[in-house]
């Protein structure tokens, strides 16, 4: 093998055609021809093309195609989370607006607040023994109430005894029993309750509390009575024989007479005695004294004296 087939076999290759250019450049580059000898050894070093463009850059596509020209819907796709309207983007806007206010206000008050030391010895209170300003005493007071709330709250409602029933301790820190108690406040009540019902029942004559069982009593009766009573009712007619009116001119001819006995059964004077206000006959054993002041016989005096004065009033208008 001569010299020049070797070195035509092994070092030299045919030059590929070039990429198709725009006509300008097509015009104005000559296409080339021939062998191009290709060195092994320039490890990666060999000079950059003419045209400035290397395999690895991206492609640019300025033109569209015709397809995408022709067609008449939107191809357009949306990423991610759609646009929010107007309402929700003002509230979106102020709920930002709000978090960087207080985002700032907290920063500005960390800034004004004074330095503490939190080296030295502390009080009760929260605050550092020593001289102090009062910027920084105020500072040790809030910071010692936010860490209590903070610790208050994370303890709940268990430590809290929020929920819970409250326990009662007397004087000697004894238990109280509140439902014990409750009850026993019920029951003295419940007794004064009574005894002011019973001081006032006593208060009360025997006639009222007689009258009184009487009306219990009709109102029972009441429930099995007719709606209409007639002449010839007998329940009717003994009340009415049995009601005495001082002016009745047949008292006399009734066959049955009333026993001399007051409404409690007790037997009552027979004899004569001064009249009174509220009609109160004497009892069998009054010895006919009247140990009063004399004031029923002076109102009777007076209302008599009343009307007879206007009596004689109208009798005198009529005869003028």
């Amino acid at each position: 093998m001569s010299l020049g087939d070797y070195l035509a076999k092994n070092y030299l290759t045919a030059d590929s055609k070039l990429e198709k250019k725009s006509r300008k450049r097509k015009r104005k580059d000559a296409p080339q021809s021939g062998l191009i000898i290709a060195d092994d050894d320039a490890l990666g070093w060999a000079a950059k093309p003419a045209d400035g463009h290397e395999d690895d850059d991206p492609i640019n596509v300025s033109a569209t195609s015709a397809e995408f020209r022709k067609t008449k819907k939107n191809n357009w796709q949306t990423i991610g989370t759609p646009a929010p309207s107007s309402a929700d983007q003002a509230a979106a806007d102020a709920i930002i607006a709000s978090a960087a206010a207080e985002t700032s206000a907290r920063d500005a008050a960390d800034e004004e607040a004074p330095t503490v030391d939190d080296t030295g010895r502390k009080m009760e209170s929260g605050a550092h023994a020593g001289l102090q300003t009062a910027d920084q005493v105020t500072a040790q007071l809030k910071r010692k109430q936010a860490e209590e709330r903070k610790r208050f709250l994370a303890d709940g409602a268990e430590h809290s005894g929020q929920g819970k029933e409250t326990i009662y301790r007397d004087a000697s820190g004894r238990i109280i029993n509140v439902a014990m108690k409750r009850a026993e406040a019920r029951k003295k009540a419940e007794e004064e309750a009574a005894k002011a019902a019973a001081e006032i029942e006593a208060q009360k004559g025997d006639v009222q509390r007689a009258e009184r069982e009487r009306k219990k009593e009709a109102l029972k009766d009441a429930k099995y009575m007719p709606v209409a009573r007639y002449e010839d009712d007998r329940e009717m007619n003994e009340e009415m024989k049995d009601r005495e009116r001082w002016n009745d001119p047949a008292a006399q001819f009734l066959v049955k007479k009333r026993v001399g006995r007051s409404v409690t059964g007790k037997p009552l004077y027979t004899g004569a005695f001064t009249p009174n206000r509220y009609g109160i006959r004497p009892g069998h054993r009054w010895d006919g004294v009247d140990r009063g002041n004399g004031f029923e016989k002076e109102y009777f005096a007076a209302r008599n004296r009343r009307r007879d004065l206007k009596e004689l009033d109208y009798a005198w208008q009529m005869d003028e």
